[in-house]
């Protein structure tokens, strides 16, 4: 990162007086030379929106993907943006025209490509999961601390206000004492539970090499790329890791969910390959600073909770309960969200809380997602999403519970340390091992 233009961003800023500060906004620049030049790398898919959210906040310099057909499409939309299939090379050759990247990969370069970013001084907006592993979440935050650069991840339910107004009204009290926080997904939509396909010739637009990235190099199957690599251990997270940094997010900022002492999934059995067709998963936190223990139970691959459960809770035309959602129990009542943000909620039961008004506003509130940012980088407050002090925990948080899917036993865990203390079988999977030419 090229250390004037940096200050000059940050004192463009209104000197570092952000919204969460004074609740005004920034100034806003005339000068192009005070914009954000960002490189994306990953420009399909989820890659698509947020290189539009970055070429709305700045200029677009540099696109990166590892398929010509993505990259030429991106190319006509952003004229002018560099092309690139390798972000080494990118990072390599223009290091001196980028600030920023955004990174939406597959989840399993999210680390590497990200590390690589923030090493080389940019700032970086990262895809949820943040990582593929536990160890890399938490390496994540350490590199952003030492290289002092802005971070958020692409969880945006994090910046809605009705997230933030839920986690207010939970941490008032005003269902009491939570024991237990139920969340359900509609996920896999993609195919788990079965084996590869056959391999094919690669096609002449994909890189597959630059695909594969940090992880074991397999033959080209179409099942892979561009989408369906969400359901497999060397490339995806499954279930768990597409939804949960959405759906857990509201009670984790609510109850700070971080650290579990145990996790325990029940599966449908996997092969090593793919993940299974349904889980249901099980998070134990003991008391954390006043917060009682409680319990985080994980459904997905149509498993619910148990009817009794959800007795009261709002239902659709058709009298049935939204096919992914979130409550809290709690010893005065209950929360419900039907939104995978957590964006809007109900209060259970609705007699009780009718004249409600809820607690005064103790969370910032977000001028959007990106936009914060964008914001932090030219001095404003730090975004709410950053991996030190929130992505990477909560993703920690998540991706404990593949550990159980995966050991397919209870696992004592050691959050300190990163150790699962009767499963040493599951080690490369807290922390991987890389193919060479790739490092955090």
């Amino acid at each position: 990162m090229n250390n004037n233009r940096r200050n000059f961003l940050k004192i463009s800023a209104a000197a570092g007086v952000g919204y969460w500060a004074s609740n005004t906004k920034a100034a806003e620049s005339t000068s192009p030379n005070e914009q954000i030049n960002f490189a994306c790398i990953g420009v399909q898919g989820k890659g698509s929106s947020d290189s539009r959210d970055a070429s709305r906040a700045g200029n677009i310099v540099a696109i990166c993907d590892i398929d010509d057909n993505n990259l030429n499409k991106a190319a006509a939309e952003f004229e002018g943006a560099k092309k690139y299939s390798d972000y080494r090379k990118m990072l390599d050759e223009m290091s001196k025209e980028i600030d920023a990247v955004t990174v939406s990969t597959p989840d399993h370069c999210h680390a590497v490509v990200s590390a690589a970013a923030m090493k080389a001084g940019k700032h970086c907006f990262t895809q949820k999961p943040l990582t593929h592993s536990i160890w890399e979440a938490r390496r994540l935050g350490e590199i952003a601390t030492e290289n002092k650069v802005v971070t958020q991840m692409g969880n945006q339910g994090t910046s809605h206000s009705g997230l933030r107004r839920a986690a207010e009204i939970i941490q008032s009290g005003a269902i009491g004492n939570v024991s237990a926080v139920h969340v359900w997904t509609n996920r896999p939509i993609w195919p788990q539970g079965q084996g590869y396909d056959e391999a094919e010739p690669t096609p002449k637009t994909v890189h597959w090499d630059y695909f594969i990235g940090p992880g074991k190099m397999i033959d080209y199957r179409p099942n892979i790329h561009p989408f369906k690599w969400r359901g497999y251990w060397e490339f995806g997270t499954g279930a768990l890791g597409d939804m949960a940094c959405h759906t857990v997010n509201m009670p984790y900022m609510a109850l700070k969910l971080r650290d579990p002492s145990s996790v325990e999934a029940v599966t449908s059995g996997h092969n090593g390959i793919t993940y299974p067709k349904w889980s249901t998963i099980t998070f134990d936190f003991p008391e954390l600073n006043g917060r009682p223990a409680c319990k985080l139970f994980w459904y997905d691959g149509g498993k619910m909770p148990d009817n009794a459960l959800l007795d009261g809770v709002p239902r659709n035309g058709e009298g049935k309960v939204a096919d992914s959602g979130c409550l809290l129990v709690g010893d005065k009542g209950r929360l419900y969200s039907s939104s995978d943000y957590g964006a809007s909620f109900h209060l259970l039961p609705e007699d009780q809380y009718k004249d409600y008004s809820g607690p005064a506003e103790t969370i910032p509130r977000s001028p959007g997602h990106f936009k914060e940012f964008a914001d932090a980088i030219k001095g404003g407050p730090e975004p709410m999403s950053n991996f030190p002090n929130y992505a990477g925990p909560l993703t920690e948080t998540i991706l404990l519970g593949n550990l159980s899917v995966w050991a397919g036993k209870k696992i004592d865990w050691d959050a300190k340390n990163m150790v699962a203390k009767n499963a040493p079988e599951v080690a490369e999977i807290i922390k991987p091992s890389y193919r060479e030419g790739y490092s955090l």
